[in-house]
């Protein structure tokens, strides 16, 4: 592994890199922040991606390409005259420190737990408005639910116990069907199908499960199993009944063993 030095010439390195490509490439000098953004997401889901899949590599490679991102972001900001890396790092070094009084001041802390709980109410006496107010609006919806709920846990909004998480995801189920009965609105039954939602994201919280994180692993494994169906069929889908897709989808199950 390189060492502390070594780690800091190679992060020089990607500056001096940045800086000779932003004068001499026509599309690195032609980016902006904005044209920048719609990039640095396809690339963090590139990294998400990875890390699903246990791929260290490709894990690798996907956070040279995010430091890529973000030190691309800051060299157009220092162009602008707002901020350059160096004001980045010790701004986020700042926070850490700050934020962590436990490490670097007398504060006492019995779990992570009360880690958490300081971190908001510090967050907040730094001028947060709000507990929510650092949750982007522009979040997936399902990693957005979780972080709200993390965060409220934070000031005692909270269930007692597994049980009643679970109860309350009967009860919006039970809601649901009850306005899917009557004949509710389209609107009405998207709001409560949302509650549903909402309750069995707590509920996963709960237990353990990130949410957003199953969901991905079913859905990979959903993938996995029709595209097996795709290339065993004797005949195209569409000619297909049911059963006899099933017992293809039988079958990827088997090999997954």
């Amino acid at each position: 592994m390189s060492t502390h030095q070594q780690k800091l010439e190679a992060f020089g390195r990607l500056l001096t890199i940045m800086d000779e490509l932003r004068e001499k490439c026509p599309w690195d000098r032609k980016q902006t922040l904005e044209s920048l953004r719609n990039l640095t997401i396809e690339e963090t889901y590139e990294l998400a991606d990875a890390i699903l899949s246990n791929d260290l590599p490709g894990i690798k490679e996907e956070i040279g390409d995010l430091m890529l991102h973000m030190t691309f972001y800051a060299k157009i900001a220092s162009e602008q005259g707002a901020f350059d890396m160096a004001d980045a790092l010790h701004a986020i070094c700042d926070k850490l420190v700050a934020r962590h009084p436990h490490i670097y001041g007398d504060v006492q802390v019995a779990d992570e737990d009360e880690v958490k709980r300081n971190w908001e109410q510090l967050k907040l006496k730094e001028g947060k408005k709000s507990l929510l107010a650092g949750v982007p609006n522009s979040l997936p919806a399902m990693v957005k639910a979780y972080r709200m709920q993390e965060k409220t846990k934070q000031v005692g909004f909270e269930w007692e116990n597994t049980e009643q998480v679970w109860a309350k995801v009967e009860e919006e189920i039970g809601e649901l069907q009850d306005n899917l009965r009557t004949g509710a609105s389209q609107d009405k039954v998207e709001e409560e199908f949302g509650d549903v939602l909402f309750a069995l994201v707590n509920y996963g919280r709960f237990i353990g499960v990130d949410p957003e994180t199953a969901l991905e692993r079913v859905n990979r494994k959903f993938k996995s199993r029709f595209e097996y169906i795709e290339r065993q069929a004797p005949k195209p889908l569409q000619d297909m009944t049911l059963a006899e897709m099933d017992v293809l989808w039988e079958e990827a199950k088997g090999l997954e063993r």
